[in-house]
């Protein structure tokens, strides 16, 4: 069986054990002398040791120096077969400093061994007695979610949307929470911002169409989601783990929870309804704007708001078709006014004249109506 020695543990010098003092004395600050003296012997031995660790190193780069120094010397002598006087001498002193040097490295040396000796001789202390093997310190910080630019968020909804619009919209037409939680449970994913904006746009498409009941279903979904998003932000958790306290709480019949749910459900289905009026708005001044253009005659004016600007006798004219009407009624306006009119009526499509009319002077020969526009209009 083999035994422990203990015999290190029998040098060590600890000040701050010594119990008996003067009465007078402030064994605090008596303590902290102490330590503090040794403090500085074991500086002033660090740096004994530091400065013969320097001179050793020193020494040796010396000798690499003087090694190469006679080197070149030797190989010199050898080219001048013998060499001169003065290539000797030098040779003879580089080979005396060489070795004077050598003799320095194995002093050093042993002033060396004899501070390392040294110092596994000194007595423990509580600065020595142990030292840190490793120190490492770990932070468990989540990263800040870097900012998604506006292509890379449309980017990732199109590949969401492409991915599971069938779920979406599944999710979006469940009415019992029971299902939905259900749904969301084995459908974890469908929990996010991607989901909430799909189905806004399912509800404005919806209204648009008028199916009023399924608005309002998929509104209510929507709203599912969207409230557990915001508790997922309140709460700085991810999304997915929220949607059973939700639940939870919706179903317990919390009542101010209940009605801040219902008051939100309303006010987004009053939003969807003013959208989609703004939708169905645009789309009809683009569809006008359309036709308008497609009206456009061939100066570039559209005959619908040329006919408007005549005076009534000439639209009457264009009413019925008559070109003898239009001729008598156009001597009866100033001839400025009238060169005016027939030339916006034939930028307009208004008036086609015949080959080589509608030139200055011209504007009130013979020609026909458009019976295209002339219909339109009266439609």
């Amino acid at each position: 069986m083999s035994t422990i020695d203990y015999s290190t543990w029998d040098h060590i010098e600890v000040s701050d054990d010594e119990d008996v003092t003067h009465p007078n004395v402030d064994t605090a600050s008596l303590f902290r002398m102490r330590h503090r003296a040794r403090l500085e012997r074991m500086a002033e031995f660090q740096q004994r040791g530091d400065e013969l660790e320097y001179n050793q190193s020193e020494c040796k780069r010396q000798i690499e120096e003087a090694q190469a120094r006679v080197k070149e010397l030797e190989e010199e002598e050898e080219q001048l077969e013998g060499g001169d006087e003065e290539t000797k001498a030098s040779l003879s002193k580089a080979r005396a400093e060489l070795k004077k040097l050598r003799k320095d490295e194995r002093s050093w040396e042993k002033m060396m061994q004899e501070y390392r000796t040294e110092a596994k001789r000194k007595p423990w202390n509580v600065d020595t007695l142990s030292k840190e093997g490793f120190s490492k310190s770990v932070l468990n910080i989540k990263p800040e979610p870097k900012e998604e630019t506006k292509e890379e968020k449309e980017k990732k909804h199109e590949t969401f949307v492409e991915k599971n619009e069938k779920q979406i919209s599944h999710f979006g037409m469940l009415r019992r929470w029971e299902d939905s939680q259900k749904y969301l449970s084995d459908n974890p994913h469908l929990v996010c911002e991607e989901t909430a904006n799909y189905l806004v746009v399912m509800c404005i498409d919806l209204e648009i169409n008028e199916k009023h009941a399924l608005m309002e279903q998929v509104a209510h979904q929507a709203i599912v989601i969207q409230f557990i998003l915001d508790l997922a932000k309140s709460l700085k958790v991810d999304p997915r783990g929220c949607f059973r306290p939700f639940f939870a709480k919706i179903k317990n019949a919390d009542k101010p929870y209940q009605e801040a749910f219902d008051n939100e459900l309303e006010s987004f289905k009053d939003r969807i309804r003013r959208r989609a009026e703004v939708r169905m708005e645009n789309a009809m001044t683009e569809l006008e704007e359309e036709e308008r253009q497609k009206r456009r005659g061939p100066g570039g004016l559209d005959p619908v708001e040329v006919y408007q600007t005549l005076p009534e006798g000439v639209q009457k004219c264009f009413d019925d078709k008559d070109i003898e009407m239009l001729q008598v009624a156009m001597s009866k306006l100033d001839p400025t006014e009238a060169k005016f009119h027939m030339r916006r009526c034939i930028d307009s499509g208004l008036w086609v004249p015949f080959s080589g009319e509608g030139k200055e002077g011209d504007d009130e020969g013979n020609g026909e109506p458009n019976e295209e526009e002339e219909d339109s209009e009266e439609q």
